[in-house]
């Protein structure tokens, strides 16, 4: 088995921000060619989040307002009593997504339903910069 890592930057405003990344995880994965792999998709932070979603207007407001009512961002977090930071929401919507998710390479093409894309979704309080890696296994 050969290990193949791959990586790319995303820049976001936060507040729940979902970014469609299925293009660039595309792209790092088709430049080598391959026909058969598991692929990956990994972002550090503990207030981001990566997941499979259909990209369109409605889910957009869907899932903000589906985390907004199990983690609101105007509660109380033990999390703001110990740093001050006001993102204590964002700690609980990253730990309730996840920060990878899995996706097959089968003859070449990503194994992506005909609605579903990768998406980033930034829960921080402010603007970040985020790393996407994307490791490929053959």
């Amino acid at each position: 088995m050969t290990l193949i890592n791959e990586k790319f930057v995303v820049h976001t405003k936060g507040n729940t921000e979902i970014k469609d990344i299925t293009r660039q995880v595309q792209n790092a994965v088709y430049k080598h060619s391959l026909q058969n792999a598991v692929v990956y998709v990994y972002v550090a932070g503990s207030t981001v989040s990566i997941t499979n979603i259909e990209y369109e207007p409605g889910l957009l407001k869907d899932l903000p307002e589906a985390l907004d009512k199990i983690a609101p961002v105007v509660k109380d977090y033990h999390h703001d009593d110990t740093w001050h930071d006001g993102n204590g929401y964002a700690h609980v919507r990253a730990s309730i997504i996840g920060n990878s998710t899995m996706v097959p390479l089968l003859d070449g093409a990503l194994q992506l339903g005909q609605w579903q894309q990768i998406v980033l979704i930034d829960f921080d309080n402010k603007a970040r910069t985020r790393t996407v890696h994307v490791q490929i296994l053959y």
